[in-house]
């Protein structure tokens, strides 16, 4: 009989068992058990070498949701007889740290190390973070910090110093692979899933091994006495996992740095799975505009002066028309770019003239280019031997228009590329001229 508020009266183990998650049952009993981290879990990898030589340092875990991060921490300590304490940054404050680092005095004065596991440790503001050094300095707890974003950006450089970064790898399709058949093993069925809808399901989980069992139980609860889904039917009872990606953090970064080498490297089908990649994740698309716009004036250039135009006229034509018409304008720029000849000679040449100007101070110009427009300025010679350059023959007047102190410069060096091939012929025939009248 079931009780109200204390679920069932029947106690038998098998039952108990079966109502935890699927994902909890399947839990490594040790580091060899642990599947898609073998660079460090496995027979030579560096926790395995750790456990071995009976010593444990702090470490930063770097990885996405599921991959293993909790449990890695949990096997250390049991594989180590240190006493395992798991806070979550979320959840915690400066209280719950203290009462943790107090804990973990009070066993050690006892004999027994600490394994203090901090879940998000990335959420935690840079005082209570730096509140890790001292305990982790003096021995009272070996600290392991999970975390889904770059420690660099997100983790005091303090304790980084004192810890090591160890980076869990998403899951592969192979990896995701092996977790379906060991829960089958466990739960002594198949998935009742045909095998278009399992390589569905493995690509659903989007390189989380959680997600991929918590998925596997959602079919096996939804299927009736008989019945296997295809790809069609799996999409209708599980519906579809959000893809992992935050618009502020490494998703996000990620994801536009692949857009912009791809386009960069000429690949107009990898740039546009990323664009919609980006799109389908929930990304502004003004955004995109803008990275779009980016890209046609550092790695475009004026080897073709129409892709500024083009990728400036998609990002208005995104704000006249909103979604989802307005992402094709996207689509189009992007593959303009991506088909382009490519340059970075401006770019190259702006970082360039930018260095000069900032080394080299306030040097004033030749006083030929200044003009004279007052008194005192034309008794100090100001445009005195300037030759307009529109009555000289060719338009060419091949004057120094630099510092003296300076000297004459070049920082522009157009590609043999586009447009800017016949940028080249141009700056040669001046140079020649100014040459022959020098």
């Amino acid at each position: 009989m079931a009780d109200l508020f204390g679920g069932s009266n029947d106690s038998k183990p098998g039952k108990a068992e079966a109502a935890r998650p699927l994902a909890d049952r399947m839990r490594p009993q040790t580091l060899a058990e642990v599947v898609g981290q073998e660079h460090i879990t496995g027979e030579d990898g560096v926790l395995t070498r750790m456990i071995a030589s009976g010593t444990l340092g702090s470490m930063i875990f770097w990885g996405p949701p599921g991959t293993g991060k909790t449990t890695v921490a949990r096997l250390l300590a049991n594989q180590t007889n240190f006493a395992f304490e798991q806070i979550s940054a979320v959840f915690s404050g400066v209280a719950d740290l203290k009462k943790a680092f107090d804990a973990a005095r009070l066993r050690r004065s006892n004999g027994r190390q600490t394994l203090l596991f901090v879940d998000e440790i990335h959420r935690f503001n840079r005082a209570q973070q730096d509140s890790f050094l001292p305990v982790m300095e003096d021995g009272t707890v070996v600290l392991i910090g999970a975390t889904t974003e770059n420690p660099s950006f997100e983790l005091n450089a303090a304790l980084l110093s004192r810890a090591r970064v160890l980076t869990f790898k998403a899951h592969t399709e192979d990896s995701i692979g092996k977790l379906l058949d060991r829960a089958e093993s466990l739960e002594a069925r198949p998935l009742p899933v045909d095998d278009e809808a399992r390589a569905m399901l493995v690509r659903m989980a989007d390189g989380d091994g959680r997600a991929s069992l918590t998925l596997a139980e959602e079919v096996w609860r939804a299927a009736k006495p008989g019945e296997v889904f295809d790809p069609e039917g799996l999409v209708r009872i599980v519906q579809r996992r959000a893809p992992v990606y935050d618009k502020s953090q490494d998703g996000h970064y990620n994801l536009i740095s692949a857009l912009h080498k791809s386009v960069r490297g000429s690949d107009p089908d990898a740039a546009l799975y990323y664009l919609c990649r980006m799109f389908d994740a929930g990304e502004n698309p003004l955004y995109i505009g803008r990275r779009l716009v980016r890209m046609a004036v550092e790695d475009i250039g004026l080897a073709d002066p129409q892709a500024l135009v083009i990728t400036n006229a998609a990002k208005d034509a995104y704000d006249y028309l909103g979604s989802p018409e307005g992402e094709l304008a996207l689509a189009q720029a992007c593959v303009y770019l991506a088909t382009a000849p490519k340059s970075n000679a401006v770019y190259t040449a702006f970082k360039g003239a930018m260095r000069t100007a900032k080394e080299n101070g306030s040097l004033m110009p030749p006083k030929l280019i200044l003009n004279g427009s007052t008194k005192l300025m034309k008794q100090e010679n100001y445009g005195d031997g300037y030759a307009y350059d529109h009555d000289q023959p060719d338009a060419f007047s091949g004057q120094d228009y630099f510092p003296d102190r300076l000297g004459r410069q070049t920082f522009y060096e157009p590609v043999d590329r586009g447009f800017e091939r016949e940028i080249r012929k141009r700056l040669d025939y001046w140079e020649k001229l100014r040459k022959a009248r020098q």
